[in-house]
């Protein structure tokens, strides 16, 4: 069974969002790192871009498939964790210690359609 950390929303793509007032770290879920394996390459967002909701940020390769990484919400990449580019195994070895990359919210609304982690526990299952 996939960890699962309250405190976080989730998508159905299976991204996770940690807001702290008008930012959103966004990474990927445990189910996510698990399903792919072994994660060898990540491709970040460009810093200053703007991204809307479930639009392609980046993308994650690993030794078994490659997969899009899809924007929970609209607003401006802030930052990008520049570690995963040499140790792209940061995922597997900590999800959601290993964020992403860091947006500015412009719709705060849009976190209602996220999914809460009982939510999310259930497409998991």
């Amino acid at each position: 069974m996939s960890k699962i950390k309250e405190g976080l929303l989730y998508t159905n793509s299976h991204e996770w969002v940690k807001v702290e007032d008008d930012f959103a770290f966004i990474g990927i879920t445990d189910y996510a790192q698990d399903s792919l394996g072994e994660i060898v390459f990540v491709e970040l967002p460009e810093v200053d871009m703007t991204v809307e909701q479930d639009e392609e940020l980046g993308a994650i390769e690993s030794v078994k498939a490659a997969s899009d990484i899809l924007s929970p919400l609209t607003g401006t990449v802030l930052e990008v964790n520049d570690d995963l580019e040499d140790s792209p195994e940061l995922l597997n070895e900590d999800p959601y210690e290993n964020w992403i990359l860091k947006l500015e919210l412009e719709d705060k609304n849009e976190l209602d359609e996220l999914l809460k982690p009982g939510e999310y526990e259930d497409i998991c299952e």
